[in-house]
């Protein structure tokens, strides 16, 4: 390989979770042979997967803190705007495809996200993060198995935030796929079996129309300049396909079809109506770790893809369908939360509240304005801690109850008051309280959307209401009234919990009140990628 460098950085962030899934198989299958005791083994897994987050966490922190938001420093050497850290390979030479990544406004945000969420979905995995009754449950199935596809889980994630190469980018988006099943069908609930099924046939169905749209780029797309000064008669880079081709008149498929194959492709993973059924099932029979990733960063790779690949590779069928983008996102928000008003599960009003709350990124992101494309990404980013908070929520009180039957509570209040400020905080962080994360994103995807689409913007906005309605709602069931004998020694949050979630509390506070450190990473790209389309556009 001929490698076009500026750092290693982001391949060392990338595999660092996958160099821990190797040293869990190998102490796995070395164990036996040691003549290692299972707990051991076990044991030893764990620590392997939290030091192997721990070193992604840092390696993130690392380029969060080399990331210059004000200058494209490739600009002038590359010709690739606003990328960073860059690693660049032939990697198959007879197709060109190439190892290519980097990090933009853009995808730094999800990068940090993924590090921070997964991170805790390790620490909330730990042996005091599973309910006493299910340790030999968990245990019996393999702690080992479990770790190790948690940390390939991570790499594949990362790998989809900083591939610049629609090639590459693929693989690690196929890559997800099967990890995710396992840990649903293998550690999931009663019918984790239907949830996996279900997840891996929806996401495999996207997958084929992915495939077919990159195809037909790919030989749609011009001859190319290799880093190694040889010449291709096709490329993969999707810096190259965005920039240099125009695929107006694509010879052998409509390009409105090819945008339609992409979009639904992501759209089935963020998950947008009526691709959404998958969802609900996964999350109410996933661990509470994987809901967490699942709620936390797959949801946002659906959004992520559509501004990456659709904005910016087919700008002109982006304009043509942008009104239907705007109606399906205003479709997720109110019917989604309707749903929720009738759900008596927490774990599943949760997973349909993330539907809803994922509506307001397509809305802000159909605008084509400044305001609504920095609210989007801004609400892909805030969902992204929010969502987790209230997933861990719902496991607590799972641990404890062994069941999320909202009405089947009643004054907790009285007897976990620690809990139910938490509860509090999260929902209210959701519901878009204002002083909290959840309103200025959906403030922003509002301002730039009311002067595009006027209607649509006031209709979205009633979801606000049903949102709160469903909060406040849960919370009179579940803390408020006569308190239930039942439940009047329940414990309330432990240290570990504590340790999962007040980070996200924090974030929810902080941000609510000075979002500058998330919206500086990510204006300037976030203009760069939408100027076009509204001058195109004509706005």
């Amino acid at each position: 390989m001929e490698f076009q460098t500026t750092s290693w950085l982001l391949t060392c962030l990338i595999f660092a979770p996958m160099a821990a899934m190797v040293l869990i198989g190998l102490l796995a299958a070395l164990g036996p042979l040691l003549k290692l005791p299972r707990p051991a083994v076990d044991h030893g897994s764990r620590v392997l997967a939290l030091l192997g987050a721990a070193v992604t966490l840092v390696l993130t922190a690392i380029v969060w803190l080399g990331f210059d938001s004000s200058m494209p420093r490739l600009a002038e050497m590359q010709g690739y705007p606003h990328l960073q850290f860059v690693q660049h390979a032939v990697w198959i030479q007879a197709f060109n495809i190439e190892y290519f990544v980097g990090v933009d406004g853009l995808s730094i945000t999800m990068v940090m996200l993924t590090a921070l969420i997964s991170f805790i979905a390790v620490l909330a995995s730990l042996p005091w993060g599973i309910p006493k009754d299910d340790h030999k449950h968990f245990s019996r199935r393999g702690v080992p198995g479990y770790m190790a596809l948690i940390m390939l889980l991570e790499s594949a994630m990362l790998g989809v935030f900083c591939s610049m190469d629609f090639f590459l980018f693929y693989v690690f988006w196929e890559l997800m796929l099967l990890p995710m099943y396992f840990l649903i069908g293998i550690w999931g609930g009663p019918r984790r079996e239907y949830a996996a099924i279900k997840f891996f046939l929806y996401t495999l169905a996207g997958s084929v129309l992915m495939l077919l749209a990159m195809i037909g780029l790919y030989y749609a797309s011009d001859e190319t300049r290799l880093i190694d000064g040889s010449y291709a008669a096709h490329t993969f880079d999707m810096v190259k396909l965005a920039v240099e081709n125009d695929f107006s008149s694509m010879a052998l498929v409509s390009p409105k079809l090819v945008w339609l194959g992409l979009f639904i492709a992501f759209a089935i993973k963020i998950p947008m109506f009526p691709f959404h059924t998958w969802l609900p099932d996964a999350h109410v029979e996933a661990p509470t770790p994987i809901s967490v990733i699942l709620a936390g960063i797959l949801l946002k790779m659906g959004t992520y893809g559509i501004l990456r690949v659709n904005y910016t590779i087919l700008p002109d069928e982006t304009i043509w369908a942008r009104y239907g983008i705007a109606v399906f996102g205003v479709i997720n928000i109110v019917y989604a939360a309707f749903v929720c008003m009738a759900q008596r599960d927490l774990k599943k009003l949760i997973a349909y509240s993330s539907v809803s709350h994922m509506g307001f990124v397509l809305l802000g992101m159909a605008a084509l304005t400044d305001p609504g494309i920095n609210g989007a990404v801004y609400q892909m980013w805030n969902h992204g801690i929010i969502s987790p908070a209230l997933f861990l929520i719902a496991g607590v009180i799972y641990d404890r109850a062994h069941h999320r039957r909202i009405d089947g509570f009643g004054g907790l209040a009285r007897t976990v008051p620690e809990y139910t400020g938490l509860v509090g905080l999260a929902f209210m962080a959701s519901l878009g309280l204002p002083g909290l994360n959840g309103f200025i994103s959906e403030a922003l995807c509002f301002i730039g959307a009311f002067s595009v689409f006027t209607v649509l913007t006031i209709v979205a906005a009633s979801g606000v209401i049903i949102t709160a309605a469903y909060y406040l709602w849960t919370m009179q069931r579940m803390f408020l009234g006569p308190l239930n004998e039942q439940y009047k020694d329940l414990t309330d949050v432990n240290w570990r919990e504590r340790l999962t979630l007040y980070p996200l509390m924090a974030l929810m506070i902080v941000l609510g009140f000075y979002p500058m450190p998330i919206l500086d990473l990510m204006k300037d790209s976030l203009h760069e990628l939408v100027a076009p389309l509204a001058r195109a556009a004509g706005m």
